[in-house]
């Protein structure tokens, strides 16, 4: 298997961070004001971050999946639950990513989704069947270009606006705030060693990705709140043809669309690999990308709060046993079937985010749920003979 280096990782994660729905989910910043919105996001990328990279060396070190890494705490068996409920995201996330690309870009040019969906989707299975090991040019050629294009887009949006613009009234709280922005890196947890275990340095590479995403994604989620507070609109498409950039509104939003959606898919097939090794993940992520496409067409997809903080709550708590289970205890339990004192710990720690979630805490539900279920672990280990 030929090994990516740490500026190839570095390409794909800066591909993930530039992306339509992390532009978006900054506009729901918005009503917080810049200074306190940016501080919400700043805090929760910091814990995210902290968290993808932890989950990024645990492949990179072992050179398995993230999915198969999982199948160290929660065993064979409980490790498919998990896969399973990752191919779940990541099927909504394709669709969603899809959606919003379509719809978009449907704005800049007054057409209907539809076909831009196709091409969008269309593009995503150029992707895949290239494979991520033969990337390399077409990615650096797309990131190059990205990179060039967003940084118009953040002069557009910030030459005007005022960095002292005060909450709304019903701003969301900065707790719930910190959530949202902890919920994309989270979302990239069950994918982040699909990569690093093919890096030649998994360090190097597992700090590459967790660093640029980081920086990326923050930036996105600026531009999005920035863009909400010097318009008083959330649709990036209408600002970017307010703003005059036409040709390069459709560039950047089908090109990040395609090279984020690409890691949904193609993860969601190294996912199911991990379900049967009869799967072909390239085939499950064409079918991915198929019914995402569908889906895009489909069904309405504007608002994914409740989504994002759905994926808190099932992934927190499964990283938060994970590093306690690596880093704290040194424990494998790969061998077994199903290790149900970490399901029933992930459970807990299940219910502890949903109720945390509503108890609105300053620090957010994630930072909390990971700390309690740390704690339930190690003390389980101790108390609780196998």
């Amino acid at each position: 298997m030929k090994k990516t280096s740490n500026f190839e990782n570095g390409l794909i994660w800066f591909g993930a961070g530039v992306s339509i729905a992390e532009i978006i989910t900054g506009t729901y910043f918005a009503p917080l004001g810049f200074k306190k919105g940016f501080m919400a996001m700043l805090v929760g990328h910091i814990i995210g971050a902290v968290l993808l990279y932890m989950a990024g060396i645990i492949g990179g070190r072992t050179e398995k999946s993230a999915m198969e890494t999982v199948k160290m705490s929660f065993g064979q068996k409980g490790g498919l639950f998990f896969a399973l409920l990752n191919v779940l995201q990541l099927v909504g996330w394709t669709a969603i990513m899809i959606y919003d690309g379509a719809i978009s870009t449907s704005h800049v040019f007054s057409t209907g989704h539809i076909i831009w969906a196709l091409v969008i989707g269309l593009l995503i299975l150029l992707w895949i069947k290239i494979g991520l090991s033969n990337l390399g040019k077409l990615n650096t050629v797309s990131m190059s270009l990205l990179f060039i294009l967003t940084i118009v887009l953040s002069f557009k949006v910030f030459k005007g606006i005022s960095f002292n613009s005060q909450a709304a009234a019903d701003a969301m709280s900065f707790g719930l705030a910190i959530e949202l922005a902890v919920a994309m890196p989270l979302s990239w947890l069950p994918l982040i060693s699909d990569y690093t275990r093919e890096a030649e340095d998994p360090r190097g590479a597992t700090l590459t990705s967790t660093v640029i995403y980081t920086l990326v994604s923050m930036w996105m989620y600026v531009i999005g709140m920035g863009m909400a507070l010097l318009t008083n609109e959330s649709d990036i498409a209408m600002i970017m043809v307010k703003s005059g950039l036409g040709l390069a509104a459709m560039i950047i939003i089908i090109l990040s669309t395609v090279t984020t959606t690409f890691l949904d898919a193609y993860s969601a097939g190294i996912s199911a690999e991990s379900l049967s090794k009869k799967v072909d993940g390239q085939k499950i992520g064409i079918i991915v990308t198929i019914i995402g496409t569908i889906g895009a067409i489909i069904f309405p997809m504007d608002d994914i709060t409740d989504f994002l903080y759905l994926i808190g709550s099932v992934f927190a708590p499964m990283i938060a046993i994970q590093i306690a289970d690596y880093f704290i205890l040194k424990k494998d339990v790969t061998g077994t079937d199903i290790y149900y004192k970490n399901m029933v710990i992930w459970l807990i720690g299940f219910i502890a985010n949903r109720v945390f979630l509503k108890m609105d805490l300053l620090i957010g539900s994630t930072i909390s749920c990971i700390v309690v279920v740390i704690i339930v672990k190690v003390l389980a280990e101790k108390l609780i003979k196998d």
